[in-house]
């Protein structure tokens, strides 16, 4: 009935997706848990959907850095966007906090942010005081 181009993805959260075509339709498959869900939305058919409108100036809004108030738990070896809470200190120095618990079911860690913390895939842990790149949240997911 159609193709699969690709289902598995080396991001956190965000399993499972599926991106292919149904005849000449294009569709993605989003997880079944909220928070993969409205990532794998934001970050992959958000643009595909922009895209195809034929919006070509259209992008996400970029990566900037910021020091992390908070230390942020990861494993190397998936690219791993957790929900943040980002803004100036005195000196004007963009400052980070997680938003706490980061599990794929915990819907309130995008009512109590303002960005995504985007973590490299080889990254381990992230300290106090370390820097980090942090995607701020655009309108569709501002409240």
């Amino acid at each position: 009935m159609g193709q699969i181009n690709f289902g598995k993805l080396a991001i956190k959260p965000s399993k499972p997706f599926a991106f292919g075509k149904l005849s000449k339709a294009w569709f993605c498959g989003l997880p079944g848990n909220p928070v993969s869900a409205v990532l794998t939305f934001y970050q992959l058919a958000q643009p595909l959907l922009a895209k195809l409108a034929g919006q070509s100036g259209w992008n996400l809004l970029p990566s900037i850095t910021a020091r992390a108030l908070t230390p942020l738990k990861k494993t190397p070896g998936r690219l791993d966007f957790q929900r943040g809470v980002f803004g100036s200190n005195a000196q004007g120095e963009l400052e980070v906090s997680t938003t706490s618990h980061q599990g794929s079911h915990v819907f309130s860690s995008y009512n109590q942010g303002n960005c995504f913390i985007v973590l490299e895939r080889e990254r381990g842990s992230v300290a106090v005081g370390e820097r980090v790149k942090i995607k701020p949240f655009n309108a569709l997911l501002r409240s």
